[in-house]
């Protein structure tokens, strides 16, 4: 099994930034693509950010210019940057991870969520 944990989620003010981690633990050969999601109230989920094994990164068009997602592929661990956030970014973010536990057993994995809340 594979585990994905996230923190670093909290209240921030309009303009601030928070960075949130995803560290991915258990059984684990190989990860391919890590991604970051959201989910808001009322909502669908929404891709946010997305970065390969070779740390080829594409955006939502929403968060270009404003957020940075990065990995280190020997801590198993992905972050995102959030930079100039606005209330509209208001949401749970999740993590989600392609991960190879053998040769033969791959499957996606999503951690628990971390909330993010912008507000004055």
């Amino acid at each position: 099994q594979v585990q994905l944990v996230e923190s670093g989620g909290g209240l921030v003010q309009p303009g601030g930034s928070l960075r949130l981690s995803c560290a991915a633990s258990g059984s684990i050969f190989t990860i391919y693509t890590m991604d970051w999601y959201r989910r808001a109230p009322g909502k669908q989920r929404e891709l946010v950010a997305s970065i390969t094994s070779g740390g080829i990164t594409t955006y939502a068009n929403s968060v270009k210019g404003r957020f940075t997602i990065s990995r280190d592929n020997a801590k198993n661990t992905v972050w995102l940057q959030m930079n100039s956030l606005k209330p509209e970014d208001t949401a749970v973010y999740l993590c989600n991870a392609d991960v190879s536990s053998s040769l033969y057993v791959r499957g996606k994995y999503w951690g628990q969520g971390t909330q993010v809340t912008v507000s004055s």
